[in-house]
């Protein structure tokens, strides 16, 4: 079972990087080999290995439809003389190796320069000291501090992203209108809407999936920490194990049992569906009024980009008030990459704002640079508007020896599979065991 419980770990987090950042449809894959991981043709520029999950092995062809990522990689080698290498590690199931696997093992063994990381490789590799500190890159002074809050590991910022990703509550404007409900706030609002919709015949208000229900959790876990608190205080005393994951958590949790009990989550059906696919359909045609999903979702007509219905992103509810949740992905330059100089110069432009700004424009996202913004679509108004008033929870830390994110995922799992709350706040309390003997 507790092997079980990695890899399903593993999984989760790999699929932040996946959903959130790239949106790809694989999130974690085959056996290492050569139809797994590929590379483009060499020329006579400097190398510089990137490996990533990006489906990319041919840099140099004219294609419009480039990703956002890739324009920078381009301005980066036209700016820099360097040749960015792909490697990619291209999914097959989830029976074999999965991308944080394959991360790793090609981190530890100096087999690339730039690696696209997921929080909890970030976390693994930069406690071994395997990453180097980007800290000193002209675009690193241009960063938002959730940024350095969520990638400094020893005093060293060893990974920045490219967006910021955000999550929040997808909530159909009409059909709160409908039965004159206002917006949920606190847990008490929300539990009341659930109520009312419930009882005018909407069998299950909330569409969930087995993947991101942890937000909510989160949310109310960590309201308090980043909000109002003293932040690197309490971190610290969670790290000693002076203060207990369990008594943050524990409140998020017994929201969610209440949920489940009450019917306004179908937490078996939860537990088999998949992210967007499962529920997706049933709030298109309007038969549930409320999601949950990434930033990007509301810009993508195949997600929630082109609803018939007035649609708004809003944060999740704490006695805070709504609260956007954020994790943390990032570019690294191993320590003792080959080619380290060239990788680090490559990724300051690909950071850099000139480079932000095309990306920003193209995916329509928020920038880690405070000095990119775009407007976004009308939909993420109240959910931008709380993250630029510095309102929002860090789904991920580097400087927590617990790993947020996953770890939450899968003990959500188990509730949903019918573990009680005492039972989940068990799995905490394990983990944080397991840290303080590290």
């Amino acid at each position: 079972m507790k092997n079980r419980i990695k890899d399903l770990k593993k999984i989760a987090v790999v699929c932040l990087a996946v959903f959130a950042l790239f949106s790809m449809a694989a999130c974690a894959g085959g056996e290492e080999s050569g139809k797994n991981l590929l590379t483009n043709k060499e020329d006579d520029r400097k190398i510089v290995n990137m490996f990533s999950p990006m489906e990319k092995t041919q840099p140099d062809v004219e294609n419009v439809a480039r990703s956002a990522s890739d324009k920078t990689v381009i301005m980066a080698e036209e700016k820099q003389n360097v040749k960015m290498e792909y490697i990619t590690y291209t999914a097959e199931d989830y029976q074999d190796k999965t991308y944080d696997e394959v991360c790793l093992d090609r981190a530890r063994n100096n087999m690339d320069d730039i690696y696209l990381l997921n929080p909890d490789t970030i976390q693994a590799l930069g406690e071994e000291g395997r990453l180097m500190d980007l800290s000193g890159l002209d675009c690193a002074k241009n960063l938002r501090d959730v940024i350095k809050t969520a990638n400094t590991i020893d005093g060293k910022l060893v990974a920045i992203p490219q967006e910021v990703v955000a999550y929040g509550m997808f909530v159909n404007k009409d059909m709160f209108d409908e039965y004159d409900l206002e917006l949920p706030e606190t847990p008490e609002d929300f539990l009341e809407c659930c109520k009312v919709f419930k009882k005018n015949g909407i069998e299950t208000p909330v569409g969930a999936n087995r993947w991101w229900l942890e937000t909510f959790v989160l949310a109310q876990a960590y309201a308090d920490l980043y909000n109002g608190g003293d932040t690197e205080k309490e971190i610290a005393e969670l790290n000693s194990g002076k203060r207990k994951y369990s008594d943050y958590m524990r409140p998020g949790f017994e929201f969610l049992q209440e949920l489940i009990d009450k019917g306004y989550i179908d937490a078996k059906t939860a537990y088999t569906y998949e992210a967007i696919d499962g529920e997706g359909p049933d709030f298109m045609a309007q038969k549930t009024p409320i999601v949950i999903a990434y930033w990007g979702a509301a810009n993508t007509d195949t997600a929630y980009g082109d609803t018939k219905f007035e649609l708004q992103v809003i944060g999740f509810p704490t006695k805070r008030g709504q609260m956007p949740v954020l994790p943390m992905t990032g570019f690294a330059v191993g320590a003792n990459a080959e080619h380290a100089e060239d990788a680090m110069r490559a990724l300051d432009t690909m950071l850099s704002d000139e480079a932000l700004q095309v990306y920003t424009e193209t995916n329509k996202v928020i920038s880690p640079s405070k000095n990119v913004e775009v407007d976004c679509v009308p939909a993420l108004k109240p959910l931008n508007d709380k993250i630029k008033e510095n309102v929002y929870v860090l789904a991920t830390n580097a400087s927590m020896k617990v790993e947020q994110w996953g770890n939450t995922c899968l003990i959500v799992r188990n509730l949903l599979n019918g573990a009680t709350v005492d039972e989940c706040m068990e799995e905490f309390d394990k983990l944080q065991e397991e840290s303080l003997k590290k």
